[in-house]
């Protein structure tokens, strides 16, 4: 890739305020880890990234759509291509009746919030998850029994290339345990329209606190971490299975097992990708021969080693 070529490109499209070169993807990674992207830019509207996605096709460049970055890994060589991250404008919520329509761009928290006040029951579930509207319907993202499946109505999606904008509902989604179709295809959700109930804002707020108090308890919120690093696997739960295979508190240079939920693999401060990725294999294979199952993470993992 002519990195300098394709970002003049790029800023005839982005204005170049926000496009950059040589990005630390350890900022804008909720792991506070990895390496850096080649580019990195950031559509202001739909319409930008469209033009964004429908160049970026035409010239065959690897690229990738950023909401939060709660869930990804970038390698410590960094990604050879374009990220994408989307701009404030993707950051929106408003009410229509019983629905709620949020921009991909949008907190999970801020929406659960925001239906809270409203008198909205369904997405008290997700008040703890870090994540983006966007990547919380790529991923089915779920949580305490709750999973977007549940309440997602429909979404507004950008085909892969930027040539085609659509509707898809949570069928046409295909939407599993922390799957759907978006997957496959590569096309990106840019907003969500969420089915909810009216209920009583104390006890939607009661139910809030709840959660919020049990993920505070028994989560390591104070690290930097992607939530959990594993998919439940069918018939266990992983954080149960990492620490009776003898993992808790088991690190490697600045990653480690959380000594308070097993399920996480946390930054204690100069955790490199690296670390994280060595972790997570001992992990893998210690649980694979003790019990015969193997764990495999819910963290996009994208990028080159050094």
């Amino acid at each position: 890739m002519e990195t300098v070529i394709i970002k003049t490109k790029i800023e005839n499209i982005v204005d170049k305020a926000f496009v950059r070169e040589n990005e630390p993807m350890s900022e804008h990674t909720s792991f506070k880890a990895g390496g850096r992207a080649d580019l990195f830019a950031e559509p202001q509207n739909t319409d930008q990234l469209r033009d964004l996605m429908q160049l970026l096709n035409e010239e065959s460049i690897q690229y990738m759509v950023l909401g939060n970055g709660s869930n990804v890994l970038v390698r410590d060589g960094g990604y050879r291509g374009v990220i994408v991250r989307l701009g404030e404008a993707f950051n929106y919520i408003k009410r229509e009746g019983n629905s709620l329509i949020c921009g991909s761009g949008t907190l999970m928290s801020a929406a659960a919030r925001f239906a809270a006040s409203e008198g909205l029951s369904g997405l008290e579930f997700a008040s703890g998850i870090p994540g983006s509207i966007g990547g919380a319907v790529f991923m089915n993202a779920g949580a305490y029994g709750g999973e977007i499946v549940q309440v997602l109505k429909r979404a507004r999606i950008i085909s892969k290339d930027g040539s085609r904008e659509f509707s898809m509902t949570a069928d046409d989604l295909q939407m599993g345990y922390r799957h759907s179709v978006l997957h496959e295809t590569g096309d990106v959700a840019v907003e969500a329209v969420f089915e909810l109930q009216p209920a009583d804002i104390d006890e939607i707020k009661a139910a809030i606190a709840d959660f919020t108090e049990r993920r505070n308890s028994k989560q390591p919120v104070n690290y930097p971490s992607a939530g959990s690093f594993f998919k439940r696997p069918e018939g266990y739960f992983a954080g149960k299975l990492i620490q009776d295979a003898g993992f808790k508190g088991l690190s490697v240079g600045g990653a480690q097992v959380s000594e308070l939920h097993s399920g996480f693999i946390i930054n204690k401060g100069t955790a490199s990708a690296s670390d994280i990725l060595q972790l997570m294999e001992i992990v893998q294979a210690g649980v694979y021969d003790r019990f015969g199952v193997k764990l495999e993470p819910e963290v996009r993992i994208i990028g080159e080693e050094l």
